[in-house]
């Protein structure tokens, strides 16, 4: 697949188009992966059209930015050519207070300092409330996150599983004081997922422009129908710390709709990932879908998924729609 061949989305309302299916490095970067896979990885997506790199602070301890920021260097690409991202609330610096579970002025504005630092970047494109937090003013989050996008530090602004109201709230202080407004929220969604993205945020997308950068479109690996027999060594519901994935990778009555998804997925002569990516995509509401990959013919095989996205037709649909009810 050539880069001609992606789609590129806006981004919300914004003017930032990014490819509709993303790369991120949620536990694969420093945990699975050395320098030079990595490297492969994001090359391999970049040769599918792949504009979108996404990170977060707490991802492997900020040893997923570092290296993904090596990984950058080692390639060389123009960084006008490359949307990158991070996400900010759970911290790393051990017990510090006001450094951990936090969204305050104080943690944020040093967030994004350490998180350029291990990027090796001037600026990151995106960047992310982590989750929200009950105990700092909305207000405070929302003038501390319109202040770095100001300072030029990052250039748009959003959230990541924040609940419709919190959303239209931090939306609405931005607008009442003339701040930069949140852009975008990183929601999971996926074909065993779907309430937050289909039905709390529907008024958003045509009220504020709310984009969306979706995660887990695979639902931890489920969708790919790999752990039908239990949960392989090699996978990521067998690392040490993920044995709450492995929970759900092995439930019974969720491995029984995606068998029946099976068929489907023969008949368009397509993988099992390749039609849970695809059909999140076909979701005009989904600026990006953000896939995830341990090897490089992984990456390869989860892009050919925009190839699959034509042939989700109305009938196709609805027969998806009836295997997963």
């Amino acid at each position: 697949m050539s880069s001609k061949q992606m789609t590129y989305r806006r981004l919300g309302r914004s003017g930032l188009k990014v490819s509709v299916l993303s790369f991120g490095s949620w536990v694969t970067f420093d945990n699975q992966l050395g320098d030079e896979p990595a490297i492969e990885c994001m090359q391999a997506a970049r040769d599918a059209g792949c504009n979108f790199f996404d990170n977060a602070e707490a991802y492997a301890g900020g040893g997923s930015e570092a290296q993904m920021g090596r990984a950058l260097r080692a390639l060389g690409w123009e960084r006008n050519s490359y949307v990158v991202s991070s996400k900010f609330f759970w911290g790393i610096s051990g017990n510090v207070q006001n450094m951990r579970n936090t969204l305050n002025r104080k943690y944020l504005l040093q967030a994004v300092d350490g998180s350029l630092e291990r990027f090796g970047l001037d600026f990151l494109d995106l960047i992310y409330c982590h989750r929200p937090d009950p105990h700092t003013p909305l207000e405070e989050t929302v003038w501390a996150m319109s202040d770095i996008v100001a300072s030029g530090k990052a250039l748009y602004w959003g959230t990541s599983e924040w609940s419709a109201d919190e959303i239209r709230g931090a939306w609405e202080i931005a607008e009442r004081h003339h701040l930069h407004k949140p852009v975008m929220e990183q929601p999971q969604y996926n074909l065993l997922h779907r309430e937050r993205v289909e039905i709390e945020y529907a008024r958003l997308y045509d009220d504020i422009g709310l984009g969306t950068t979706i995660w887990s479109p695979l639902a931890s690996g489920l969708l790919t129908g790999k752990y039908a027999t239990g949960v392989p060594a090699d996978s990521r519901g067998a690392l040490p710390g993920y044995e709450w994935m492995a929970e759900r990778l092995t439930d019974g009555a969720a491995l029984a709709k995606v068998e029946k998804l099976r068929p489907i997925a023969a008949e368009l002569d397509c993988t099992m990932a390749q039609l849970a990516i695809a059909w999140c995509a076909k979701n005009p509401h989904v600026s990006t879908v953000i896939t995830g990959a341990s090897r490089a013919s992984q990456v390869m095989e989860n892009f050919a998924a925009h190839e699959v996205i034509e042939l989700l037709t109305p009938e196709v649909m609805e027969r998806i729609e009836h295997a997963v009810l």
